[in-house]
């Protein structure tokens, strides 16, 4: 990371000069002005976009040669700058993610190498006339001298060398604030806004690193987790350039996501003997102290979580939820049974989300055809600066989920007389009776030799586990109901309702299909209305409809 601050300085006189010229130019002349569009247009394609207009013999690369041949000029001079600034940097870090079977974990050697890295792509955002952003995809396949000394808790020591360094990657340069004078720019800062590849291996110098189990994996999960928590985006280093208060460009929180993983369906079995034990993990930035994990469910094809979690968020407009399902195997590794992602910036503030994701191999390369299965997500991001959508009526040391706010909001009033009187922690309770009428359902699944089925539903709240069914109708597949069962919530924000469908038998009952649904639309809404596609059947819906009747109420924790 410390290479490019020493490739940033070679090339901020460049740009200095082409920030001013065009800033120049655009204050004299409307003409000038949409010229500098059009360009701004063609500079922001990346070598792939450019490569769809242009055939290769006319792709004028004579900008990434220009790059590349500068940066191997310097490059001597930067690896010397640099390796001495990494090593000072990172070890702080690395020493924060050091595995527990490890005393110390510091640079013994630390050189960058002979191989420059090499430019494969430029683009130019421009960002609302107060910076410029530039991104710049790079590739190296270096010949740096990493060792690692590391000490055991056990006192011997471990000369580790890091081999067969491999890295394909995206850094953002952005120049911010744009001011008058030269260079044309206050401050630069700069980031790892991509990693696509990082690869790399681990040897002991004299001996097999597999000897003690465990520790390969430990440090390479230490080192991945230190490149992400210091350089990845939304990790940003700023560099002031002109004399000035730069904090509004520094890292911070700039809200809350909150995330109900509600349940999959239809995942791809992984296991011989039975079904997979899928369990699910949650994160916007893999960090470890970041990363959420849901519990396992045995044996479930179809598993249902309704587990909550929440999230910082740093950068709403580039970051991402990740959800990845896993068939634990005991003792042994984990298998990846798929995983999927949502952008943050896809979410109305202050409003639940209510998505499917299908899931994936892979994130990078989406070619996967593959039937993996879906997972439910209940998202809601909120902002700091909309308390006043979420006022809490209690003590300023009470915690509670931005969910809980947008629920209290709606049923709750101010208590202003408790909030002077007591300061202890409280939660919020959301309670009241659920109405649910199962009006009718449509072109259910032929279970009977005569073409026929004769449904009922069953109505199961999952947290209380209170039951109820309807009556039978016979020798139908667009049976009609129209019955209504109140339920009695204790905590609606955890709790669901189940609702499946059978057919009746003379021996017995057959298994048609469910949907499951969480209270958190019907706690918003009031009520509503809702058609349904039956999950597990071939075909069919179940037509709903849904009543929230609120009694809150608090309790100490």
């Amino acid at each position: 990371m410390g290479f490019v601050f020493g490739v940033v300085v070679g090339i901020i006189v460049g740009l200095a000069i082409i920030v001013g010229f065009v800033r120049g130019e655009n204050a004299r002349s409307a003409q000038r002005s949409k010229l500098a569009t059009t360009v701004a247009a063609f500079a922001r394609m990346t070598v792939e976009d450019s490569r769809k207009i242009l055939p290769p013999q006319f792709y004028p690369s004579w900008v990434l040669t220009w790059l590349n041949s500068h940066l191997d000029k310097i490059w001597p001079y930067v690896n010397e700058a640099a390796s001495e600034l990494i090593k000072t940097s990172v070890e702080p870090i690395l020493e924060q993610y050091r595995p527990m079977v490890l005393a110390s974990l510091k640079f013994s050697k630390f050189t960058l190498g002979t191989v420059a890295p090499q430019f494969t792509g430029v683009s130019i955002i421009e960002d609302g006339g107060d910076g410029v952003t530039m991104e710049l995809e790079m590739q190296w396949d270096g010949n740096p001298s990493i060792i690692l000394g590391i000490k055991t808790l056990l006192g011997v020591a471990l000369p580790v060398q890091v081999k067969n360094i491999g890295f394909t990657g995206v850094f953002r340069l952005i120049f911010k604030p744009l001011v008058d004078e030269f260079p044309g720019f206050g401050a630069v800062s700069y980031s790892l806004r991509q990693k696509k590849k990082l690869d790399f291996t681990l040897k002991v110098i004299g001996g097999d690193i597999s000897t003690i189990p465990g520790l390969y994996d430990a440090i390479e999960g230490a080192i991945r987790d230190a490149v992400e928590d210091s350089i990845t985006w939304p990790v940003r280093k700023v560099v002031p350039i002109l004399p000035g208060d730069y904090g509004d460009l520094e890292l911070k929180p700039v809200g809350i996501l909150e995330v109900k993983l509600v349940q999959a369906k239809e995942l791809t079995n992984k296991d011989i003997i039975g079904k997979s034990d899928p369990y699910a993990v949650v994160y916007i930035r893999p960090l470890r102290d970041r990363m959420k994990k849901s519990k396992t469910i045995n044996n479930d094809l179809n598993p249902i979580w309704n587990e909550h979690f929440e999230y910082i968020v740093e950068d709403v407009s580039t970051q991402h939820l990740t959800v990845k399902v896993y068939d634990a195997e005991g003792l042994q590794s984990s298998e990846l049974i798929g995983c999927a992602s949502i952008q943050l910036s896809e979410l109305q503030p202050g409003k639940v989300r209510d998505v499917w994701l299908k899931l994936v191999k892979d994130l990078e390369i989406q070619r996967d055809n593959k039937n993996r299965g879906q997972v439910h997500l209940e998202l809601l991001y909120c902002p700091f600066g909309m308390e006043n959508s979420f006022t809490n009526p209690f003590a300023p040391n009470y915690s509670m989920t931005s969910l809980e706010r947008v629920l209290k909001t709606n049923g709750i009033e101010s208590n202003e007389k408790e909030n002077a009187v007591t300061q202890k922690r409280k939660e919020v309770i959301i309670r009241g009776v659920l109405s649910v009428t199962v009006i009718s359902a449509e072109d259910l699944p032929a279970t009977d030799f005569m073409g026929k089925s004769d449904p009922f539903v069953v109505l199961t709240l999952k947290k209380a586990e209170t039951k109820n069914k309807t009556r039978v109708v016979n020798d139908s597949l667009n049976p009609v109901w129209n019955q209504t069962f109140d339920f009695v919530v204790e905590d609606g924000l955890h709790d669901m309702l189940i609702v499946e469908v059978w057919d009746h038998d003379t021996f017995g009952k057959d298994y048609m299909g469910r949907c499951i649904l969480t209270l958190t639309r019907v706690i918003l809404e009031g009520e509503y209305k809702e058609r349904f596609e039956l999950d597990g059947a071939k075909s069919g819906y179940l037509n709903l409809h849904l009543k929230w009747m609120p009694q809150p109420i608090y309790r100490d924790s």
